[in-house]
C-alpha cells in the first residue's frame, strides 16, 4: 500500500513545522522506508495506517519519532578532512593568539548526530595543543534527535563508523574493543556536553562562540529558514569568530554576514567586518 497524497502532505508539513526541514516532492518512497520500522513497531502494518494515526493525535511522542526517523544523521570521524586540517593549522593557532588574556574556548558542533564530530575535534585539541590544558574549553554539541543524542554520549561505535575516517594511531589511543564495536575513552567523551536542541528555536540561552560546525544542515531549510539560522548564528558568534558549512552549501545570496576564508578550502568563514 502506497502513500495517499494527504499522507505524505501531513509527514511534510509535520516536519517543517517542528524542525523546519524541507521535505521535496516525490519523496514519498524516503518516508516510507523511513517510517516503517516505526509503522511496524507500533502493530500498524503500512505506513499509511501509521501516518492516519498520528494525524488523528495531537503532537507527542510518536509524532517525534516521526521526525527524529525523518532527519538524516550521516556524519563520521575527520570528515571531508580539510576541514580539520585548517582547523588545527589555522583556526585553533589564531583563536589561541588571540583568546591569551581569557584563556577559554566555547566551541558549537550543531547538529552533531551521532558524535563524531564534535569528538573529533575534541581530540584535535588534546593531540596538538597541550597549551589548552590549562584553559578552559567547552565543546557543545546539539541535535533535535534524541536517539542519535543518547548514541553519541555513549561513544560505542560499530567497525564500518570506525572505519570512515579514524586514524588507526588515534584508534589505538582514545579507543577500546567492546566485542564487535569500539568505545571512545572516557577523557575524550568527558570533553564534549550534548544536548537537545532544535536550530528553528530562539537561542536565548547560548553563550559566545568562538567557532560553530554547521555542516550539511542548511541544504534540508528553505531559503528562508537557511536565512533565520544564520542571523542567530552571526548573533552568538564572537566578532573574530569561525563558522564552518558543508562543502556543498554557501551563504552567498542567503546571508552577506559571512565571507569565506581566504585560501581555504575546508568551508570556513568568518564574520564580514
Amino acid at each position: 500500500m502506497s502513500l495517499d497524497a494527504q499522507a505524505f502532505h501531513y509527514v511534510r508539513g509535520l516536519l517543517h513545522a517542528n524542525s523546519g526541514m524541507l521535505l521535496e516532492a516525490g519523496k514519498e518512497y524516503l518516508v516510507e522506508a523511513r517510517l516503517l520500522p516505526l509503522a511496524e513497531s507500533a502493530g500498524q502494518g503500512t505506513v499509511q495506517r501509521y501516518i492516519d494515526r498520528l494525524r488523528t493525535t495531537p503532537v507527542g511522542v510518536d509524532h517525534w519519532a516521526a521526525i527524529e526517523a525523518m532527519t538524516t544523521n550521516e556524519t563520521s570521524f575527520y570528515r571531508d578532512l580539510h576541514p580539520f586540517e585548517s582547523l588545527r593549522m589555522k583556526i585553533i593557532p589564531a583563536l589561541i593568539d588571540a583568546r591569551g588574556q581569557q584563556r577559554t574556548l566555547e566551541i558549537w558542533s550543531a547538529a552533531c548526530s551521532s558524535g563524531q564530530e564534535p569528538y573529533s575535534v575534541a581530540m584535535i585539541l588534546r593531540e596538538h595543543f597541550a597549551i589548552l590544558s590549562r584553559w578552559r574549553c567547552r565543546i557543545r554539541a546539539s541535535d533535535i534527535a534524541r536517539g542519535v543524542l543518547k548514541r553519541a554520549r555513549e561513544g560505542l561505535y560499530n567497525q564500518a563508523e570506525i572505519s570512515r575516517g579514524m586514524p588507526p594511531e588515534l584508534l589505538a589511543k582514545y579507543f577500546d574493543r567492546e566485542g564487535s564495536q569500539w568505545r571512545l575513552s572516557s577523557k575524550i567523551r568527558q570533553m564534549v556536553e550534548f544536548f537537545e536542541f532544535n536550530l528553528t528555536s530562539r537561542w536565548s540561552s547560548m553563550p559566545p562562540m568562538d567557532f560553530v560546525l554547521l555542516r550539511n544542515v542548511l541544504i534540508y531549510f528553505d531559503v528562508r529558514t537557511k536565512r533565520s539560522i544564520l542571523e542567530k548564528v552571526r548573533r552568538v558568534l564572537r566578532p573574530d569568530g569561525y563558522l564552518l558549512l558543508g562543502n556543498a552549501e554557501t551563504v552567498r545570496g542567503v546571508h552577506e554576514g559571512f565571507e569565506p576564508l581566504a585560501d581555504d578550502r575546508g568551508g570556513w568563514h568568518r564574520v564580514r567586518t
